[in-house]
């Protein structure tokens, strides 16, 4: 059974993201890391990187769709653009990407093993081996187009790829992690995203090492032998226990995996895909407190509660454990979606989150920690209203609210 960190279904969605979000994106997506190793370290990045569930759920605080397969190719992108030009502070660089860019991961991984002393030659292996394993070993349906290799100087690295099934429109998101990898061809990955099809075969399945064994040693046949083999199998098909071995229902991994979750293909956010309690809480945390109370707390005059909103759901993702993801939707009450799902990104709100998230990082580099602090501790009293105070939102009036004053917020779309 393949190890994973959960199983999403994406939609698989076209166009570009244009440059008023993937500049914002950028911005706000290379502040939040920076945070995380401010707070966590490189390693910590790298493992919310293959969470599957957390990387849907930063997409959409990022105001990407949120449940399409765009969010992979625009939230790496966003990720190269900022986190490379920063790499020595940062000690991590992203390379790869979609199309001819994933192509070019190699020569790029061999450039920065010149450059740390890393052994280029090992991580070439993962970044191709990973490539293999999820377009040849798992064969599921779907041929992929997008390899992101995110190194650190440390040696450690994750792997984002993404893989398109162009008759169902669906796409699957592949995540890996070099912590705990033992294996490269049995049980490797820590998460998958994509749509559930049924019986697929999976080669990387512990209980098929006799048939990967028996492959093996056919590829050291004549080859008279092995297409007289192949039509022993037109003939009469394979053995029982071969199909067992080879084949793999994802339903079974769904049901013992806590961490499934389907993203269905409607643009609009609906109430169930929203965790109405951790909506509402957030609410709470943002709007039935007093302003001046939050201006005090984050020494910012002037900061309102809509932004506190979207500050509170950033602190949950930089914060939040891995239980908080389980609804990446609720995420998108951050920015919108640039879809207009839920609603219009509002631009005022969203550059007031990253000038205080910014402000608060450069404070705490110079020894001044209150601000950042304040930030961290949105996210624990919104856990402690979620606790003890059972708030449930209102969707309905919360988002007409929100389309009610997208105007007034630079509410935009594309």
């Amino acid at each position: 059974m393949i190890k994973r960190t959960g199983h999403a279904d994406l939609t698989l969605h076209v166009g570009t993201v244009p440059k008023w979000l993937a500049d914002r994106m950028r911005d706000l997506g290379t502040l939040i890391v920076e945070s995380l190793l401010i707070q966590y370290g490189k390693k910590e990045v790298l493992r919310r990187l293959s969470d599957p569930l957390w990387f849907q759920s930063f997409g959409a605080v990022l105001g990407m769709d949120w449940h399409s397969s765009g969010i992979t190719t625009s939230v790496m992108y966003a990720l190269k653009r900022g986190i490379n030009p920063r790499a020595r502070d940062f000690g991590l660089c992203v390379c790869g990407g979609r199309g001819k860019y994933s192509r070019r991961t190699p020569q790029e991984l061999l450039y920065l093993s010149e450059a740390t002393g890393l052994d280029g030659t090992s991580l070439v292996n993962a970044s191709r081996l990973s490539a293999k394993v999820d377009g040849a070993a798992v064969q599921d349906g779907f041929q992929l187009y997008q390899h992101n290799f995110i190194l650190s100087d440390q040696g450690d690295w994750a792997i984002v790829q993404q893989g398109m099934n162009t008759q169902t429109k669906t796409a699957r998101r592949y995540h890996w992690c070099s912590q705990n990898l033992n294996s490269f061809v049995e049980e490797p990955h820590s998460g998958i995203t994509g749509e559930n099809k049924g019986l697929i075969l999976n080669l990387t399945d512990s209980s098929a090492s006799s048939t990967r064994n028996s492959i093996l040693e056919l590829s050291k046949e004549k080859p008279e032998k092995i297409i007289a083999e192949i039509k022993s199998v037109q003939k009469f098909g394979l053995p029982q226990k071969i199909q067992h071995e080879l084949f793999e229902d994802e339903t079974e991994i769904q049901i013992q995996n806590e961490r499934n979750i389907t993203l269905p293909s409607h643009h609009n956010v609906t109430e169930k895909d929203v965790d109405l309690k951790r909506l509402g809480a957030v609410l709470a945390t943002a709007y039935e407190s007093p302003a001046e109370n939050f201006e005090n707390l984050l020494l910012t005059p002037g900061l309102g509660p809509r932004t506190l909103q979207s500050l509170t759901l950033i602190s949950e993702v930089i914060n939040g454990t891995p239980s908080r993801f389980k609804d990446p939707a609720r995420f998108s009450f951050a920015h919108g979606g640039k879809d207009g799902h839920p609603f219009p990104v509002p631009l005022r709100i969203y550059d007031e989150s990253i000038r205080v998230l910014g402000d608060a990082i450069e404070k705490s580099k110079l020894g001044y920690n209150d601000k950042s602090q304040c930030i961290n501790r949105l996210h624990a009293a919104a856990l402690q209203i979620e606790k003890n105070c059972n708030p449930k939102a209102d969707f309905d009036k919360a988002i007409t609210y929100e389309k009610h004053n997208s105007v007034r917020w630079g509410g935009k779309t594309v």
